[in-house]
């Protein structure tokens, strides 16, 4: 008896830590682990921008963005895509949202949508950090980030951040989603 909770109890463990992965699977039909080719071949056929980065100080890293020269990403709100790989294996994907069309009121409606989708899909998020910067040439910048971590080095991560300029009485707003996955990396 004691044999079978022990294993029932693994099974409902590596139950959890699958389905908590597969609930936290990066954007776009993307998986982790992808090669970039994936992501090469859908900008190409969507005939977006692409911007490959390989920094020196890290020659097992490559960093991929992704913009729609006419506007956001195709059949989505975000405005830019920006996938990191290691090893040619994807561990990060930032969806950017910063329209310039959008008001500093439409920015921060649509950061509350977000927030409140992922919240009811993956459950309560925790506050990372906040900071507010002022400077002296009159400029303030608010920002908040949460994140989520079901299982150990797999997260997402929402930032907000808000730029107001009170001398020219101007303000606009960026978020990103940030799904991250060490394991990986650690692989």
């Amino acid at each position: 008896m004691k044999n079978l909770l022990l294993v029932i109890s693994f099974w409902l463990v590596a139950c959890a830590l699958s389905q908590a992965q597969a609930l936290l699977s990066p954007p776009f039909g993307l998986k982790w682990g992808d090669s970039p080719q994936k992501l090469f071949d859908w900008a190409d056929n969507q005939k977006l921008d692409v911007t490959l980065s390989l920094p020196g100080h890290q020659r097992n890293e490559r960093h991929v963005i992704i913009k729609n020269s006419k506007g956001n990403l195709p059949s989505h709100e975000a405005s830019s895509l920006e996938a990191r790989f290691n090893q040619g294996k994807l561990y990060e994907v930032t969806l950017n949202f910063a329209d310039p069309q959008w008001s500093l009121s439409t920015a921060k409606m649509k950061w509350n949508e977000a927030r409140r989708a992922l919240t009811a899909q993956h459950g309560q998020f925790k506050l990372s950090g906040k900071k507010r910067d002022t400077s002296t040439d009159k400029f303030v910048t608010d920002s908040v980030s949460y994140h989520i971590e079901p299982v150990s080095g797999l997260f997402l991560m929402m930032s907000y951040t808000e730029l107001r300029d009170s001398l020219r009485n101007t303000s606009k707003a960026r978020f990103s989603l940030i799904y991250h996955n060490d394991n990986v990396v650690k692989r």
